[in-house]
């Protein structure tokens, strides 16, 4: 397979990977969707990311309150 770059700012960001690397525009490329494939593999998912935060409230002791509409729409300007 052949790469054939038509898009001018990403010719120079490879031109540039390459320069500060000191790579060849092939090695650049491939150090570049190489670390966002890990990245993208390392992500962690939605429900992942919330569950510390989902801990930390169900670690509260209930109130024992019920929710009250009424209360709650007062909050926003409903009647």
């Amino acid at each position: 397979m052949s790469l054939d770059i038509q898009d001018p700012e990403t010719e120079q960001l490879v031109q540039i990977l390459a320069a500060r690397r000191g790579l060849s525009s092939d090695e650049a490329i491939k150090l570049a969707v190489g670390n966002e494939l890990q990245r993208q593999d390392e992500k962690l998912s939605l429900w992942e990311r919330i569950r510390p935060i989902q801990d930390c409230a169900l670690a509260r002791p209930a109130t024992g309150l019920a929710a009250d509409k009424a209360f709650y729409d007062a909050l926003s300007g409903n009647p």
